[in-house]
């Protein structure tokens, strides 16, 4: 999945020479965290976030300092060392981005142009999607060798069942750099069955855990 399929595109932004009080009420209203800040061209100049404005703004009950302060351009609390992202970004270089370097967004450029923004929340919504976690479903946990083939011998016994798999995610297992999860979402809510077939098998489920156990 590439970021054009997930950034959105319906972008609200401001000038450098808008207020703070604009940023804050644009903010509320829009009910977003952050707000690139743009030239006349629509080039991306720089980037302020509700935290940036609440560091930037004096205490409400300091009446004269807030007042003066919240009249401040944004030119001067903006950052302008962004980083920034292309549309046809993996979705997964994207994520490694925000978590490397700890931000909340990433604006979207193409042609040194902002044509999007994905922040965090967009990509929590995607890994639901992709999950399928938001669909009725169960989720089975497999702890298998870590070498070639075992996701074909682990789906085979699924499809045996005539089971339909909604996602699958594998990932090392943190104890034991020999092993690996594979986690799967089945299209059924008693994957009882499943479980003693893929034990049956020879495979250790780590979940879901039976009950008669």
């Amino acid at each position: 999945m590439i970021v054009e399929e997930i950034m959105k595109t319906d972008i609200v932004v401001l000038s450098e020479n808008h207020s703070i009080a604009d940023a804050l009420k644009i903010m509320r209203e829009k009910r977003i965290r952050h707000l690139p800040i743009v030239d006349e061209d629509k080039s991306l100049v720089g980037l302020v976030t509700d935290r940036d404005l609440r560091d930037a703004t004096p205490s409400i009950f300091d009446t004269d300092k807030f007042k003066e302060g919240v009249n401040n351009p944004l030119k001067l609390v903006m950052k302008t060392d962004i980083i920034t992202g292309h549309p046809l970004d993996f979705v997964e270089e994207i994520a490694a981005t925000l978590y490397e370097h700890r931000i909340g967004c990433l604006p979207i450029l193409n042609n040194e142009k902002l044509v999007g923004i994905v922040t965090q929340t967009d990509l929590l919504h995607t890994l639901v999607e992709l999950t399928g976690a938001h669909q009725p479903g169960s989720q089975i946990e497999v702890k298998v060798p870590n070498k070639s083939g075992m996701l074909f011998e682990v789906s085979s016994v699924i499809r045996n069942r005539k089971a339909n798999i909604q996602s699958v995610l594998v990932y090392p297992d943190q104890k034991d750099s020999n092993y690996k999860i594979i986690v799967l979402r089945v299209q059924t809510m008693n994957p009882l069955s499943l479980v003693e077939d893929l034990r049956e098998a020879g495979h250790e489920v780590l979940w879901p855990i039976d009950p008669r156990m």
